[in-house]
């Protein structure tokens, strides 16, 4: 375990980073464990590059604040004729914020809440349970992890993560750990088909038919990441979740009340509180990709806090590492010469690979796709 006696007050002559980094991996006890051991100082390969917070006052500073509500989206508007307002709606939030939050959604409140405590249950078993799921194996379906880029990035962020791939072929319930396994399968099936409605409208906003998208297996494969934040001793330090874009097609999060999610939005940084009910919806990057650039996959973050834990789930539609052919680019049927192709095409496995291969280190995987950079 890394202790007390690992924070950053050692010495760096003699500090080894990597060390540190393969002793806390091996402990597979995550951060919990370290919130868990008592600490009051952070362990060095938490703490955020000097320029990073430097850079974060400027994007928090005394300037006025920028003013952004996040589009609220009622879904429950669709079947008594709202269909065509809320695909206008969805453009425009898909286009200039690339989040928004729906409500009426029709996943039940008591659904909502019991994957939340269902992740919380798991990220709270005794530490001997947990590590026997605990692992770096790309290609496992079932894992609790810290940090999946935890050698690629500047500095580890305070969260562990339980990551299921739920799609295309379908789970095993028993690969999931007891504790939270009918809620989890209860809360995929239904979040995937409010996967479905969604990328109809997405469609439809872009101008094309409701299955467009669906057709391209868009909805066909799913993952879940249930997001555990415990209190942190030092939260000014560090981050929940560095920023970042998301390498998929969209992703659909359930948030808890304590809140910490923002998005970088006109050169601030804006909060994107907790709705009662609602769920939060971004665009991903391989979104952006297609709809060459209408849609924007925005970088978001999470904040460190004193308050915890804080609980998150989300709901990354991908094919994930899926052995599919299929190429993805800008869809061919919103091209012209007034609009070519921004984007080469890519497999999905080329773009998780090297997704995963930079880490969380606040540049997005795009650029490397981009045919004019």
């Amino acid at each position: 375990m890394v202790g007390a006696d690992d924070s950053h007050g050692a010495d760096p002559a003699t500090y080894d980073r990597y060390r540190e980094l393969k002793r806390f991996d091996e402990s597979k006890s995550g951060v919990k464990g370290l919130a868990d051991s008592g600490i009051a100082s952070l362990p060095r390969f938490f703490l955020r590059p000097p320029e990073d917070i430097a850079a974060d006052r400027h994007c928090s500073g005394p300037a006025a604040p920028t003013r952004l509500e996040i589009p609220v989206i009622d879904l429950g508007s669709l079947a008594a004729g709202g269909r065509p307002a809320a695909v206008a709606r969805v453009l425009e939030a898909g286009r200039e914020v690339g989040f928004f939050q729906v409500v009426n959604h029709g996943i039940p409140e008591s659904v909502l809440e019991g994957v939340l405590a269902a992740a919380r249950a798991f990220h709270e078993l005794p530490a001997e349970v947990k590590v026997g799921y605990y692992s770096r194996e790309m290609g496992r379906k079932v894992k609790f992890t810290s940090n999946f880029d935890l050698y690629e990035s500047k500095h580890a962020n305070w969260r562990d993560t339980l990551f299921c791939v739920m799609g295309p072929e379908p789970l095993d319930p028993l690969e999931l750990p007891l504790v939270c396994r009918d809620m989890m399968m209860e809360y995929s099936r239904q979040v995937k088909a409010l996967g479905t409605t969604l990328f109809e409208l997405l469609s439809e906003a872009l101008g094309l038919k409701p299955d467009h998208l669906l057709k391209m297996d868009c909805t066909k494969g799913h993952a879940l990441l249930g997001h555990y934040y415990p209190a942190c001793p030092e939260p000014d330090l560090t981050m929940g979740t560095t920023k970042h874009s998301d390498p998929d097609f969209l992703t659909i999060l359930l948030q808890d009340q304590i809140g910490g999610l923002q998005i970088y939005y006109r050169d601030q940084w804006v909060d994107v509180p907790p709705v009662a009910g609602a769920l939060v919806v971004n665009i991903g990057d391989l979104l952006q990709l297609m709809s060459n650039d209408i849609f924007k996959s925005v970088w978001h973050r999470v904040l460190a806090n004193h308050v915890g834990p804080r609980l998150s789930m989300a709901c990354f539609f991908t094919l994930h590492l899926y052995p599919t052919t299929r190429m993805y680019g800008p869809i061919k049927e919103i091209l012209s010469e007034d609009r070519p192709a921004l984007y080469r095409e890519t497999s999905l496995r080329e773009f998780v690979t090297y997704y995963d291969s930079k880490g969380l280190d606040g540049t997005s995987a795009l650029t490397h796709f981009r045919l004019v950079k």
